[in-house]
């Protein structure tokens, strides 16, 4: 009466449904079910001397009972299961184990580590098995007993080895050991750890795993593989994921050769912040495309004014203190933008601002007013600023 595949079973087979529980206050019949098995909270009925206790108690209750009379034992259940790490294929981690008919399993010695991959295997040739089950590579001789013997042909899953790299990364050229104890607890843990939302779970679970049970062998002091966590979001056109199995895809070849790399990496980091889904826009290419071509005949048109001009950002004018602040209040923007927060768009919308100003500043004001010492100084920081997301023309 309390569960609905209980329910469906009993009613399909014609088999007497009991009230245990009901609602506190009511009286709970099977007719009133009306098909639907009640799992709510309540008091116990028909239920001897457990009547009248509420379901939390019930539970405690019955199982000292079924304690007592041995009959049964209360557990807790954390409904963990076993982890299988072994696959029947060729690119993997080799399971260093030996089969003996006389010594039985047997580890491949420390001196033997590690056990390499066959140079060839025929995935093909395997027909389901494993692509190692070739006398080349099983056929060995035991270890213990110097009988023969066969290697273990599976191979570790991939994540194996995708869940430490990083600690394998603070000490890459050490032979001796798997990880330098000392320099990974210099480097680790991870600053800073950017990548899809697939991987939020099951490779982030899995480095975070390896990483406790390292850090409880004593083997590094951190505890934790990464401090923070970026996922970028996907790229979508017309409302779908851009991929190649939906042939809505952008070829940046195509981008790049009409626009310029610049442009493209331009429009991907204004278009939205990383971690929101990015919508493909033509216009916005374009909407790009035409900031760099602004940013250029700014510089251009001061191209023979600036020879022997030193940069300084000394304001004098009314005008000169409104473009030092735009300047300035850019800078600082830019750099936590960037640096605190990944907002790669807002950078990017307070980068045209400070284009804005600077076409501001020039076209208001007669050539010979004009501060060139702090255009100078502006153009160059603009520059500065903009490289990080236009790189080839900045450097021009």
């Amino acid at each position: 009466a309390h569960d609905q595949r209980d329910f469906e079973f009993a009613t399909k087979y014609d088999l007497p449904i009991k009230i245990v529980i009901t609602p506190k206050g009511k009286e709970l019949t099977v007719e009133a079910l009306e098909g639907i098995a009640y799992d709510g909270d309540g008091v116990l009925v028909n239920s001897g001397t457990f009547d009248g206790l509420t379901v939390k108690e019930g539970i405690a209750k019955v199982s000292d009972y079924l304690e007592s009379t041995g009959k049964g034992s209360k557990q807790i259940n954390y409904r963990l299961r076993d982890w299988l790490i072994s696959r029947q294929r060729y690119w993997g981690a080799p399971i260093p184990i030996i089969y003996c008919e006389s010594c039985g399993i047997v580890p491949v010695p420390e001196k033997d580590l590690p056990v390499l991959l066959p140079g060839r295997a025929d995935p093909k040739a395997s027909k389901g098995s494993s692509p190692l089950l070739s006398p080349d590579f099983y056929k060995t001789t035991c270890p213990r007993c110097g009988g023969e013997a066969k290697r273990e042909t599976d191979t570790m899953d991939t994540f194996v080895c995708s869940s430490w790299y990083f600690l394998r990364y603070a000490s890459p050229k050490s032979d001796e050991v798997v990880f330098e104890k000392s320099k990974a607890n210099y480097w680790m843990n991870v600053d800073q750890y950017i990548g899809g939302v697939e991987h939020a779970i099951l490779h982030l679970m899995y480095a975070r795993f390896f990483t406790k049970v390292m850090h409880d062998l004593n083997l590094v002091f951190a505890d934790e593989p990464f401090q923070n966590l970026l996922t970028q979001g996907m790229v979508l056109k017309d409302g779908g994921k851009m991929s190649k199995s939906k042939g809505n895809v952008v070829s940046p070849e195509e981008i790049i050769s009409e626009y310029g790399a610049d442009t493209a990496r331009l429009f991907i980091l204004f278009a939205a912040p990383p971690e929101r889904d990015l919508e493909w826009s033509d216009q916005g290419v374009e909407g790009c495309y035409r900031f760099l071509n602004r940013v250029l005949r700014l510089i251009y048109s001061y191209r023979h004014h600036l020879d022997g001009i030193a940069c300084n950002t000394k304001a004098i004018t009314k005008a000169d203190k409104e473009l030092d602040f735009a300047l300035n209040n850019t800078l600082k923007k830019v750099t936590d933008d960037i640096e605190l927060r990944f907002n790669f768009n807002t950078a990017i919308s307070s980068i045209m601002e400070l284009v804005n100003a600077l076409y501001h500043y020039r076209d208001n004001m007669e050539f010979s007013e004009q501060n060139l010492p702090l255009i100078k100084d502006s153009l160059n920081k603009l520059m500065l600023v903009l490289a990080p997301f236009a790189p080839h023309i900045a450097e021009e």
